[in-house]
């Protein structure tokens, strides 16, 4: 009798450590991914959105002054018309991001990736580029000007020079 029962004590240890080993697995098979989200039209000023994975998420007509999204991935995210004043992208990878007519006035783009971002009548007055990627990004020229006075580094991700991303003179 107790063979038996040490044997079903066994299965069931065994049981649950094969259970164990199987959902660690299957989470480290299929790791969460970043879910789009929309943000339109909200006011969130300094609001705290740093290392986040916000891939394909949506800020349209959004007021983000002062925020943080720092070390962020930002691919395709849409910023159309938003208030990006003063806002953290330092490190953050805004590759394919939409900040079409964006206000990006004092924004700190330091070692930011915008390679093919969409950035016409995008305002970078003031804005900090050390070290940004702007590869494949249409600048007006007004605008290209502007940011070639203050251009300088390279970015620590791609290895690209800002002024040549910006195709500076």
């Amino acid at each position: 009798m107790s063979s038996k029962l040490s044997d079903r004590i066994r299965i069931s240890i065994l049981s649950v450590l094969f259970l164990t080993v199987m959902a660690i697995t299957v989470a480290l098979a299929f790791p969460e991914s970043a879910v789009a989200i929309n943000y339109n039209n909200r006011t969130l000023e300094a609001a705290d959105f740093s290392k986040q994975d916000l891939t394909d998420s949506s800020f349209d007509h959004a007021n983000l002054r002062n925020s943080n999204f720092s070390n962020s991935n930002l691919r395709g995210v849409r910023f159309f018309s938003s208030n990006l004043a003063s806002v953290d992208f330092t490190g953050a990878d805004l590759s394919y991001a939409d900040l079409e007519s964006a206000r990006m006035t004092k924004a700190n783009l330091t070692n930011a990736v915008l390679e093919g971002a969409f950035t016409t009548g995008t305002m970078f007055d003031g804005a900090i580029i050390d070290g940004a990627d702007f590869t494949d990004v249409y600048i007006r020229e007004d605008t290209l000007n502007k940011l070639c006075k203050v251009a300088k580094g390279t970015n620590p991700v791609t290895g690209r020079d800002t002024r040549d991303t910006l195709a500076c003179p």
